[in-house]
């Protein structure tokens, strides 16, 4: 199958579930299996595994005899495969997603825009030395102003933004104290179909908003389009 297909039903809610946070473990492997034979050509191979091919990706399952895909790494694969297999074909998002990323040099909070109670997932840097860009000791270190390293920053964020979607970023730094800013120009370098999916950023004050205040301003601004364009 080289094409998206429009999800619905029983397959649109085993997709979310597959992307869920945290790692759902109530994903029974009757609907996933169900899900991959609407997405891609589905094939059991002589030792009795199941083949999956789609957009030019191959994924090989070992059949089951348990009800719930019980096991993290499983998910993960699943996650993974779609993942892999959605940017083979450079193909638009199966689910119209919307995320918000609050982003500064201290920690991400991830929120999905879409779906009612949100809860942020929350990404902060790691406080090894190799994780910041400037170790103690350089001119450019200033204890507590350190920024992370942003291959490591970045793709964890990046990774975290699944399924693909529309992303809006709000950050509270402006010129160079802006890790949203240098987060999309690392998007544009890096992972151009995930910068694709930024459709603005935006300054906002943070620290003196409730998550409930910024979710509301994010859906907003996503419907009103008020977001700083990223042409």
């Amino acid at each position: 199958m080289d094409s998206i297909v429009e999800l619905s039903g029983s397959h649109l809610q085993t997709y979310n579930a597959i992307f869920q946070h945290p790692v759902s473990h109530n994903l029974e492997w009757r609907k996933v299996h169900s899900l991959l034979q609407r997405i891609g050509v589905v094939t059991t191979e002589p030792n009795g595994h199941l083949k999956v091919v789609r957009n030019g990706r191959t994924l090989v399952l070992h059949v089951s005899m348990k009800k719930d895909v019980s096991e993290v790494s499983e998910v993960m694969e699943l996650r993974h495969f779609q993942q892999r297999s959605n940017e083979a074909a450079g193909a638009p998002p199966l689910v119209r997603v919307q995320w918000l990323l609050l982003i500064d040099h201290h920690q991400a909070r991830i929120f999905r825009c879409d779906t009612v109670g949100a809860e942020a997932e929350e990404i902060n840097p790691t406080r090894s030395a190799e994780f910041f860009r400037y170790p103690a000791g350089s001119k450019d270190f200033s204890r507590g102003k350190e920024k992370p390293d942003a291959k490591t920053y970045f793709g964890a964020i990046g990774d975290s933004l699944r399924p693909p979607g529309q992303i809006l970023v709000f950050g509270r730094g402006t010129g160079t104290s802006s890790e949203m800013d240098e987060f999309v120009a690392w998007a544009r370098a890096h992972r151009p179909i995930l910068a694709s999916q930024i459709v603005g950023t935006q300054v906002v004050d943070s620290q003196h908003q409730t998550d409930g205040q910024l979710l509301a301003l994010a859906r907003a601004t996503l419907a009103a389009g008020r977001a700083r364009g990223l042409g």
